[in-house]
């Protein structure tokens, strides 16, 4: 029998700047390539070896491959809650090892992506300011973020009626 999704986010970084960025350094990479190895013009004033400006391009296309597949997903079903991070994490917290849950405005805590060891413990999230923070029963801590505060809520409210816990 397949598990009724109250909550389904899926969020990617689609900040243009982080975009302009990524990209902006990958191309002027890939130029200075182009000018030292095919034109045969040192790039710069004081250019890379050729092995360390191959290998600057393909960890900066590298860069753009991971952004570009990066993106965090947060489902909310009957028997809990699945977080995925690809290309990084994937997890399933049941309601059983959840002790205390809410939707709150986390602030700042220095960037986005993967932040451990916050106050919130570790922080998955894309942009913005709001997340789930998930307290285990064993301990644990962590937050993941949202795009969808209210309705995220919303389903916090149901699920606690249905379960008739204190989460």
């Amino acid at each position: 029998m397949a598990m009724r999704i109250a909550f389904h986010e899926q969020q990617k970084f689609a900040q243009p700047w982080i975009w302009l960025i990524v990209i902006g350094v990958t191309l002027l990479a890939l130029y200075g390539a182009y000018q030292q190895l095919i034109v045969g013009v040192p790039f710069g004033d004081q250019p890379m070896s050729t092995p360390g400006l191959l290998a600057f391009c393909l960890s900066m296309l590298g860069a753009v491959a991971l952004f570009g597949t990066m993106q965090l997903t947060t489902d909310i079903d009957d028997d809990g809650i699945h977080m995925a991070f690809v290309p990084f994490v994937k997890r399933h917290m049941p309601w059983s090892d959840i002790k205390h849950i809410e939707v709150l405005d986390y602030g700042f805590v220095g960037g986005w992506g993967i932040r451990p060891w916050t106050r919130y413990g570790t922080v998955y999230n894309v942009r913005g300011r709001h997340g789930l923070a998930i307290e285990l029963k064993n301990g644990r801590k962590l937050l993941i973020g949202t795009q969808n505060a209210d309705h995220l809520a919303g389903v916090l409210r149901e699920k606690r009626a249905q379960l008739n816990a204190n989460i």
